[in-house]
């Protein structure tokens, strides 16, 4: 799995003009899924999102998870992230996984943070979605799961 985490003032999705997901202050989460992620890789990233300390303490360092800050997570699936574009200037999508795979386990990763006690707000997947941000800072945070970088 992949994701671009960024910490947002606010962040909203919309699709046909609706509003999806909305969110105040927290983590937008871009979400992608590989062909081959197993439940390991979930929980890898599950456990990075939630645990991420890039929110400021009482002394401005950044110390606290979203949790602890009181922020939420807007969990938004995005399988361009597995773009390949080494060759060429036409992205190569071989890596992600298929839809009728990636949507249940996008929602997996939503149930498990909820678990958490985190507040998941959700973009609708394989939708054309119109993402709305504030990031904050800007702080952006690049998880892999199989630690590409």
């Amino acid at each position: 799995m992949r994701a671009v985490v960024q910490r947002v003032r606010f962040g909203r999705v919309e699709v046909g003009g609706a509003v999806a997901g909305e969110i105040g202050a927290g983590l937008l989460v871009l979400l992608s899924v590989a062909k081959d992620d197993t439940p390991a890789d979930r929980a890898y990233l599950v456990d990075k999102v939630a645990g991420l300390r890039i929110f400021a303490d009482e002394a401005g360092r950044m110390n606290l998870d979203v949790r602890q800050a009181g922020g939420a997570i807007l969990l938004v699936s995005q399988f361009t992230l597995h773009g390949d574009v080494r060759r060429g200037r036409r992205p190569g999508f071989t890596d992600a996984m298929a839809p009728e795979g990636a949507a249940p386990e996008i929602e997996r990763v939503a149930a498990e943070l909820r678990a958490l006690g985190l507040g998941v707000a959700q973009g609708v997947f394989g939708a054309d979605m119109q993402v709305t941000l504030c990031n904050d800072g800007p702080v952006t945070i690049l998880l892999d799961s199989k630690k590409v970088f």
